[in-house]
């Protein structure tokens, strides 16, 4: 049996937001009794904002009013990875997968989702690899940021793919806290102008033969509940109650 991921394009979308729309189909993943659960993956974009993951300590309070002095929000994350930076031009994709379905292997997992990015800057003719620190580079330059969790087997967070980013925004952080590497773009690789909606058709072909999966669009019907509810302030509150009642 083929295995089908159905994906997702929000359009720009506010990086709580997306948060809560990783949460909502992952949360359908860890019941294992749970028959609804599908493998989806988000395609995304962000206003600017810096994340940082569980294993970053060395952001001072001070740190993060500097950044957001900037214009930028500032968010912490249940992510692997040090601190980064996400903003307009960069494809943002959060694949909600239950690896059981794939293979239950983490190493496994982000293999795959490197090479997706390899193989899809081929097609560009950008010769991007891997190396020993985590993300896509391009010689020394880090062109796609890989950060992601993982709870029962059922992923969430992801890839940043810088396409059109201003790559100013990462001169105020040392990204991924790799000291003396660089950021590049697909952009500035090509010395063209080289947006989003360009790279998503590429992206999802070399997702679909690396996974080895059948993707399928989100179906209409649901976008629009999906949406609402994910601006439903008051869910937004029931949600976080009941997370306080299960600790």
């Amino acid at each position: 049996m083929s295995r089908i991921v159905q994906f997702l394009e929000t359009g720009r979308l506010d990086y709580q937001k997306a948060l809560r729309l990783q949460q909502y189909f992952a949360r359908k993943g860890t019941d294992e009794a749970a028959k609804d659960f599908r493998n989806v993956l988000i395609l995304t974009e962000h206003e600017p904002v810096y994340t940082i993951g569980i294993r970053d300590g060395a952001c001072t309070p001070q740190d993060v009013a500097r950044l957001q002095n900037l214009g930028a929000e500032f968010h912490k994350t249940n992510r692997g990875g040090l601190i980064t930076f996400h903003g307009p031009g960069q494809l943002i994709a959060y694949p909600i997968l239950n690896l059981r379905n794939f293979q239950p292997s983490v190493r496994w997992y982000v293999c795959q989702m490197q090479q997706t990015i390899v193989e899809m800057c081929k097609k560009f003719n950008i010769n991007a690899t891997t190396t020993d620190d985590m993300g896509v580079w391009v010689k020394n330059k880090k062109i796609c940021a890989v950060g992601i969790n993982v709870s029962r087997y059922v992923t969430t967070h992801g890839i940043a793919l810088n396409c059109n980013t201003d790559l100013t925004w990462f001169q105020h952080i040392v990204p991924c806290g790799l000291v003396g590497k660089g950021v590049t773009s697909m952009s500035e690789e090509l010395r063209r102008n080289v947006e989003i909606g360009e790279v998503i058709p590429h992206f999802l072909d070399s997702f679909g033969s690396t996974f080895e999966c059948d993707l399928q669009k989100f179906p209409d019907a649901g976008r629009f509940d999906l949406f609402n509810y994910i601006n439903d302030d008051d869910a937004q509150s029931n949600d976080m109650a009941k997370m306080k009642r299960k600790q």
